[in-house]
């Protein structure tokens, strides 16, 4: 597919493709030839344009520098064995992106440009989707306030971005976390349902503390009694005790609306699992951990997609869950996401955009 006749198009003299080693991928260190540049001035987005990947000229008085208007989303795609090239629920991204936009008081990407613009760069840099199993291409796309100014109000100039990264698991091995009491990743009435950079930099202390006892993750708790379990720094987290799912709700405004949260649900539903959408409470947490009612705990996200959670800290202990079962829930329904996105399972709820 050509490039969009609404995107211009400058391609690298030189691309990296042959410098880069697919068979050891860092997750987010090797960047693709391309990204995608549209600007948004006297209230329309406008200047479309595909350029070689690269440095870019901002003022040191950019506003997003200083008052971190900055929203992102993360997403993947696919190479299928045939070699065509899927990504996986892209609509969706679109329209969180433009919901994280309005909590932050920045304009929204319209949807179909959204769209245009990931296929016309996708499909320009499609040989950097690997094609091994397990590996897949991470998008990013992004959006910061360009203004040149230092008054405390909302950028009148953005910029929206797309940049894409070969990319392999982002965990190689099941993960260890630790339920934190101390410190607040969102309260109600915040910005935690919004994809917004700043969330990310406040996590970062408490995160690494948490990495500096041995444990990969926190499990955030609520920000005000800090007595339920909300969400994992990179991934939303669910859990299934007595046969029943159990994941966070995400309409407090706590909680990101994650995709693959989403389409676990959609999953859970279509095979008559029982699933409660409430919040656990850390105390219901220790207490199936002690009694071994507790079957599986799992992250899921665009990064990680499912991550088995192997040990959980509670309350100044560490709790060991058993490896789980071949027909645990979580392994089947990897197994089930990774058969629709790389094309060897029907997607019978149209979740794939074909590139």
């Amino acid at each position: 597919m050509p490039c969009s006749p609404n995107i211009s198009l400058t391609k690298s003299s030189h691309s990296k493709l042959s410098e880069t080693d697919f068979s050891s991928l860092v997750f987010g260190k090797v960047i693709s030839d391309h990204m995608f540049i549209a600007d948004y001035q006297n209230g329309a987005w406008g200047d479309f344009r595909i350029v070689p990947y690269g440095p870019m000229d901002i003022y040191p008085g950019n506003a997003t520098l200083h008052y971190g208007q900055a929203i992102f989303e993360g997403m993947k795609a696919y190479k299928t064995k045939k070699g065509d090239v899927l990504v996986f629920r892209a609509e969706s991204n679109a329209r969180r992106l433009n919901e994280s936009a309005k909590r932050m008081c920045m304009p929204e990407f319209p949807e179909q440009h959204f769209i245009e613009a990931l296929r016309s760069l996708l499909d320009l840099d499609r040989e950097w989707v690997p094609q091994e199993k397990g590996s897949s291409l991470y998008i990013r796309p992004f959006m910061f306030a360009m203004d040149n100014y230092l008054g405390v109000r909302p950028s009148e100039s953005y910029r929206f971005m797309i940049f894409t990264s070969p990319v392999g698991a982002y965990y190689t091995k099941p993960v260890s976390v630790k339920v934190e009491t101390n410190y607040t990743r969102a309260t109600e009435g915040g910005t935690g349902e919004a994809k917004a950079a700043g969330n990310y930099a406040a996590s970062l202390y408490p995160a690494q503390l948490a990495q500096q006892e041995g444990y990969d993750q926190l499990l955030w708790t609520d920000g005000k009694t800090h007595s339920q379990i909300e969400e994992s720094g990179t991934m939303n987290v669910m859990f299934k005790i007595k046969g029943t799912l159990i994941t966070a709700p995400t309409g407090k405004g706590t909680i990101l609306k994650g995709i693959t949260r989403k389409s676990v649900i959609q999953l859970a539903k279509d095979w008559g699992q029982k699933l409660e959408e409430r919040f656990l409470t850390v105390a219901e947490l220790q207490e199936s951990l002690e009694n071994g009612t507790m079957e599986e705990a799992f992250g899921v996200g665009t990064a990680a997609t499912i991550a088995f959670i192997h040990k959980i800290h509670v309350n100044g202990k560490d709790y060991f869950l058993p490896e789980s079962a071949a027909d645990a829930f979580s392994k089947h329904a990897l197994k089930t996401l990774d058969g629709i996105k790389y094309g060897e399972l029907q997607d019978t709820h149209h979740w794939m955009l074909s590139i």
